[in-house]
């Protein structure tokens, strides 16, 4: 499924980052010397580009914010271009550790997408409230369209193999929570294989936190909207090429 020596590049969307983004750069780097590491500035404000750029990272400068998923589908696009076999999305807020890369490329050898969960054994991290209730209906569902068992369908901490790289390349949804749950619908539709390894989350190293408790609170009809506009839309529209095409 995967070359011997497949291309790795590393995806970082960051928005407003400059805080975090350089420290996330140096781990990336020294956890993954030979890989590739891509910031894609996702019209941030501050001097995110600037400080990514002169800590060695490539570094893609979106006109305007865009979100994750516009970012991620950017960052795709380039690794096709760069003849990248793998990408592997980071985010930029310190909140990933590198060092759990090798897992997720591990587990690519019999999967085309890789989660890195973060309810599947490893770590203290917690969700309450509605979120937690929308997480845990989503992971039954999405378990079971993407026939395998699923615990953290919107993290963002991900391996893509080369059918899915292609495929996400064109395909890879902007909207809010698309760039995780119908990222994984699409995924599933278009007949990648999907998997999950356990990883612990870690706090912060700086900037704003994407949620606040308004945003939590609705965030269960934003998510069961997602899942059902990705499972409305024909799987035709999702089919790629074969992995050795």
């Amino acid at each position: 499924m995967i070359p011997s020596a497949p291309r790795v590049l590393v995806v970082l969307p960051a928005f407003n980052e400059e805080a975090s983004v350089v420290g996330v750069v140096k781990e990336v780097r020294a956890a993954l010397p030979d890989a590739g590491c891509l910031v894609v500035d996702d019209g941030s404000r501050d001097r995110t580009a600037a400080v990514a750029n002169d800590a060695g990272a490539a570094v893609l400068k979106l006109p305007f914010n865009l979100g994750v998923g516009g970012a991620m589908r950017a960052g795709f696009r380039y690794a096709l271009q760069n003849n990248y076999d793998i990408v592997v999305q980071i985010d930029a807020d310190g909140q990933h550790d590198p060092a759990n890369v090798p897992e997720l490329l591990a587990a690519l050898d019999t999967a085309d997408l890789v989660m890195g969960a973060r309810f599947a054994g490893q770590g203290e991290y917690e969700v309450r409230g509605p979120r937690r209730w929308a997480m845990r209906v989503l992971a039954r569902v999405l378990s079971r369209v993407a026939k395998s068992k699923l615990t953290d369908t919107t993290s963002g901490f991900r391996a893509s193999g080369p059918r899915a790289v292609r495929l996400f390349a064109e395909h890879y949804p902007a909207e809010y929570l698309g760039d995780t749950i119908e990222a994984l619908v699409i995924a599933a539709r278009a007949d990648c294989t999907i998997r999950q390894v356990p990883v612990a989350m870690r706090p912060r190293a700086g900037g704003v936190p994407s949620h606040d408790p308004v945003k939590s609170a609705v965030y269960l009809g934003r998510a069961g909207l997602a899942l059902v506009f990705a499972l409305i839309r024909p799987k035709s529209t999702f089919q790629v090429g074969s992995a050795d095409a």
